[in-house]
């Protein structure tokens, strides 16, 4: 039954049923009983006429309609009516429908809702939802009513909020004698245990609440069920991964990797970088997939970490690979692992998109042959020409900027086993979209900055202040030091890109006369410039021979200057948190102190002025992240939208971070004892999992 299509159900028909698939992808009984309320109007409360202000929310009143009066004519025609109660009298206000007006009962019993407000220095209601207070109206209890997502063109068919109420209402009459074909996916045991109401009682709750009890125990148990399947599918893949992927075993830790530890490695590893290195190197010796996210804030010795790792693949005898998002990130990453590899006999390559003729082709080559032991590349990695001979270990890094399809291209490199996969993320993520968005990948977390690195000293400035910026900026560079200055990407301009520039040139003049040539020298990068002319510039500053790089192109990540100690973000109001992050950790990778300086105009939003209030009290990426999570929500975290877990009707990994670890912490343990769900009381979540399975991308479970 719950899968007959919507438009059988009274009140619905072909061109409702149309309107409704198109504009909220309602097809089934099932989906409509799922469009829950995104607010209620609280009817259980009744006000007395003069204790209303003109400023109180909603009210609810109940009296006597006393007189009905119409004012003006054609357009201006309004009408009034006088509503009294014991207490006073208060007016009501029509502008439309005043046909409808005209027949409600001069002396009758009414109740009227209404936002109360000032009408030529009255208080009234305008447009109330006013109802007769029949015999019928008196027995029944006061309610909290439904208020639903709608659109305008549901409304032009007759869809708003009323009428959708009205067609929820025929479904549970046309539903409610089989409610017993509503299945029951949460075992008993489980429901008695937790104290929550079945999945049918639950519905009733959510969409006719008697009470606000009635309706926060129906939400916790729709929220629960959803992050419990979550939690379940997700683990349930981890499982498979882990026992039914096979992945190349990695037994040894040979040459190169001893040879690094001993030679190369200029200071010692941080307990959290080698606690790290140790989960791997289980991973990899276990005989099944690695599939493992690393997470470290800006600076923690991530690449170092993957760069061990990579090394245990190559003493192994296969080939490795690492995948950077931007050009410009995986020429960084070249030239960090050539320094890195120095002395090790390894070859490493590097493929972008500018990659091209003979050069490529002969790339091409000596990778298929097993000859390149490290391949460093963009998005040029995944394309179907480019053929590993043995790839056995992939690190992904900034992971969130690859779709999940792109990734698993990437496994399937190899005919046999797919490689052993590390993501890496500068931009820590928070603990419960971890446990949603990444919940079947394995976690390291590297908590701990290496010794010398001091805090950022970040500072919020307006344009009134930017006299002391450049007298900051002096300071540093007399002193020996290099200065970043990052102006926002704006794609306001109908040609990409122009905007961005002009913004730049406009600062560049401003900075040519502040820090004139030949004592100063500035380089520029910028998204229209050539690939050569833009790791020119680069390159200059990376070398010391400009003291000041200003930039347009996003620098978040890639660029490594251990000289450079300042970073001025321009329209700072315009980055988002992640990306404020990111920035600052470019300066401050010299052991010396480092500042942050957030330039941005006196109308900030409160949003703007919570985020440079953010960065500047603290430098903790996860606490950043946390904020981040609060302010826009986990749909609009990078990375979050394509992972296709996050779409739930009710719960909220925000509000409802209890919820979400009561129902993973259930999951794992219903799970270690029962890692197939074969025991007849999980009988209904083994069902209910199979029969979704389609709709969540997970497989079978036999």
């Amino acid at each position: 039954m719950l899968n007959t299509s919507i438009e059988y159900l009274k009140g619905v028909g072909t061109s409702k049923a149309d309107a409704l698939k198109r504009e909220l992808g309602i097809f089934t009984y099932l989906q409509l009983l799922q469009h829950y309320p995104f607010r209620y109007v609280d009817k259980t409360r009744f006000h007395k006429i003069k204790d209303i202000k003109d400023d109180s929310e909603y009210v609810q009143i109940k009296g006597i309609l006393r007189r009905i009066n119409s004012i003006g004519d054609g357009r201006k025609k309004r009408m009034t009516a006088v509503f009294r109660d014991e207490t006073g009298s208060i007016e009501l206000l029509w502008f439309k429908g005043l046909r409808w007006v005209q027949n409600l009962q001069v002396g009758a019993e009414y109740i009227v809702y209404g936002k109360p407000s000032t009408f030529n220095n009255r208080t009234n209601i305008v447009h109330p939802d006013i109802t007769l207070l029949t015999e019928e109206k008196k027995k029944n209890a006061p309610t909290l009513d439904p208020v639903y997502h709608t659109t305008e063109k549901l409304k032009g068919k007759w869809l708003d909020t009323k009428g959708i109420s009205t067609i929820m209402k025929n479904l549970f009459i046309k539903i409610h004698p089989h409610r017993h074909q509503i299945p029951e996916i949460i075992p008993a045991y489980l429901l008695e245990r937790l104290r929550l109401p079945g999945r049918y009682t639950s519905l009733i709750g959510i969409h006719y609440p008697r009470d606000k009890a009635a309706l926060d125990i129906s939400k916790k148990r729709i929220k629960f069920e959803e992050f419990f399947f979550l939690q379940l599918r997700v683990l349930l893949s981890r499982q498979q991964k882990k026992t039914g992927i096979r992945g190349f075993v990695f037994k040894i830790i040979g040459d190169k990797f001893n040879d690094f530890y001993n030679n190369n490695l200029e200071f010692e590893l941080t307990n959290a970088q080698k606690r790290v290195i140790k989960e791997i190197r289980i991973d990899l010796g276990s005989g099944h997939q690695m599939n493992r996210l690393l997470q470290g804030d800006v600076g923690s010795g991530k690449t170092i970490v993957a760069f061990m790792s990579l090394l245990i693949g190559i003493d192994n005898g296969f080939q490795t690979a690492l995948m950077a998002p931007t050009e410009i990130l995986a020429q960084q990453h070249l030239s960090s692992v050539k320094e890195m590899a120095e002395g090790l006999d390894l070859t490493i390559g590097l493929l972008t998109g500018t990659v091209k003729g003979k050069k490529r082709k002969y790339l091409l080559e000596q990778l298929e042959a097993g000859e390149i032991d490290i391949l460093i590349g963009t998005h040029a990695l995944i394309e179907d020409p480019v053929i590993f001979k043995n790839l056995g270990l992939v690190v992904v890094d900034e992971q969130h900027r690859f779709g999940v399809v792109q990734r698993a291209r990437m496994w399937r490199k190899n005919v046999v086993n797919p490689p052993h996969i590390l993501v890496m993320t500068a931009t820590p993520i928070p603990r419960t979209l971890a446990m949603t968005a990444y919940g079947d990948l394995d976690v390291s977390v590297i908590d701990e900055m290496p010794p010398g690195r001091k805090p950022i000293k970040t500072f919020h400035k307006f344009e009134s202040q930017r006299l002391w910026t450049f007298g900051q900026m002096k300071r540093e560079i007399a002193k020996g030091h290099q200065v970043y200055i990052v102006y926002p990407l704006i794609e306001e301009s109908e040609y990409e890109g122009l905007s961005e520039v002009k913004d730049l040139m406009v600062g560049y003049e401003v900075m040519l006369r502040e820090f004139p040539r030949p004592e100063y020298q500035i380089s520029i990068v910028h998204g229209r410039q050539k690939p050569a002319d833009k790791k020119m510039e680069m390159d200059r500053f990376a070398r010391g021979e400009t003291q000041i790089l200003m930039a347009t192109t996003v620098i978040e990540v890639g660029v490594n200057v251990p000289n450079a100690s300042m970073m001025i973000i321009e329209n700072a109001e315009r980055f988002g948190l992640a990306q404020l992050h990111q920035l600052r950790g470019r300066v401050g990778r010299g052991g010396g102190d480092a500042y942050c300086i957030l330039m941005t105009g006196f109308k900030l939003s409160a949003d703007g002025r919570f985020r440079m209030q953010t960065m500047v009290e603290t430098t903790d990426g996860f606490k950043i992240s946390e904020a981040d999570l609060k302010l826009r929500g986990p749909g609009n975290i990078e990375g979050t939208q394509q992972s296709g877990v996050l779409n739930f009707k009710l719960a909220d990994i925000v509000q409802d971070g209890e919820i979400l670890r009561s129902a993973r912490n259930i999951a794992k343990e219903i799970l270690s004892e029962d890692p197939k769900l074969q025991k007849p009381e999980n009988a209904p979540m083994l069902k209910y999992l199979n029969a979704t399975r389609k709709t969540h991308g997970f497989g079978l479970i036999s």
